[in-house]
């Protein structure tokens, strides 16, 4: 029995609010736990865009070579942030229900329209959505926790800024004049909190499974395949959702040009007993349909960065 786990944590606000999440569903089970804070790549360096950083799991890699060094026992993670494929010797051990999935619009202040304006994203999927739908817009990069996009965005000349809806609720940050955008697919797995451990560690797997959310594990399952069989790179312009309705899985998905100028999409109902699998599945009829065109451009854009 493992006397106290260690909890390994990125040390922004919003990381040590998902850990400490994790730590209160352990220690109702009457587990010791205690928080280790680790610097990822991403937070330490707050100009590059994301796209440009050249590597998957940039929030991640620091806790998981911490977690396979046994310096912690489990690690949290925002799922989104996580490759599709984890390191060798790592496990996914839980993840937990839902948070929103919807990003939102912050107006600035004094912005009086945001159709043809000067919008701020770090986020390549947030940026070709919004192009997609005002392709006169200019997008700015904004990098850094919630609280340091926020203050840029009060000291800017932007019209605005997307925020997922999920780290301001969190935060107690969501301001009055937010817009939820409902035409924007989020990323695969936004909004969720994901527990991983070492390989192999049963007794964790254990622990772990009582705050397991069965139903949100099967839909961000779904959504992770479906980015792994386009492309695998959770830096990318695409969006996926899959929700459980009247007993029904319904997925939607596309992929955007990193301009916004080409965009495919693709939505399927089906029982829940034919979910596994729909987002390979799916993600392999949009292949056929042109996206095998987009994905290579993709990839040639980050080769050329």
């Amino acid at each position: 029995m493992h006397k106290v786990i260690r909890i390994g944590t990125r040390d922004s606000k919003l990381a040590l609010w998902q850990a400490h999440t994790v730590q209160v569903l352990l220690e109702n089970q009457g587990v010791s736990t205690e928080l280790v804070s680790v610097k990822s790549e991403g937070d330490l360096d707050l100009v590059t865009p994301l796209y440009a950083m050249g590597v998957q799991g940039v929030f991640t890699k620091s806790l998981d070579a911490f977690l396979l060094s046994n310096k912690i026992d489990i690690a949290v993670h925002s799922l989104k942030d996580v490759p599709t494929q984890l390191a060798q010797g790592m496990a996914q051990a839980a993840v937990l229900p839902r948070g929103s999935y919807k990003d939102l619009f912050i107006p600035h202040p004094q912005a009086t329209s945001f159709g043809s304006a000067k919008i701020a994203t770090g986020s390549i999927r947030r940026k070709a959505q919004w192009l997609h739908q005002y392709p006169d817009s200019t997008i700015e990069n904004l990098r850094g926790n919630v609280q340091t996009r926020m203050r840029k965005l009060e000291e800017s000349d932007w019209d605005g800024a997307i925020f997922a809806a999920a780290g301001l609720d969190r935060m107690e940050m969501r301001p009055s004049t937010a817009i939820e955008l409902d035409w924007m697919l989020p990323a695969p797995a936004q909004g969720v909190v994901m527990v991983a451990c070492r390989a192999g560690e049963e007794e964790l797997m254990q622990i772990c499974s009582h705050f397991n959310d069965a139903q949100t594990a099967l839909c961000v399952q779904i959504e992770r395949d479906f980015l792994r069989t386009l492309m695998g790179g959770c830096s990318t312009p695409i969006s996926a959702l899959a929700e459980v309705v009247n007993q029904q899985l319904v997925f939607r998905g596309n992929i955007l040009s990193i301009n916004g100028k080409k965009k495919l999409s693709i939505e399927e109902a089906v029982s829940l007993d034919e979910a596994n699998g729909i987002g390979i599945k799916l993600a392999e009829k949009l292949l056929t349909k042109g996206a095998d065109k987009i994905v290579a451009a993709i990839k040639n854009f980050g080769q050329n960065i």
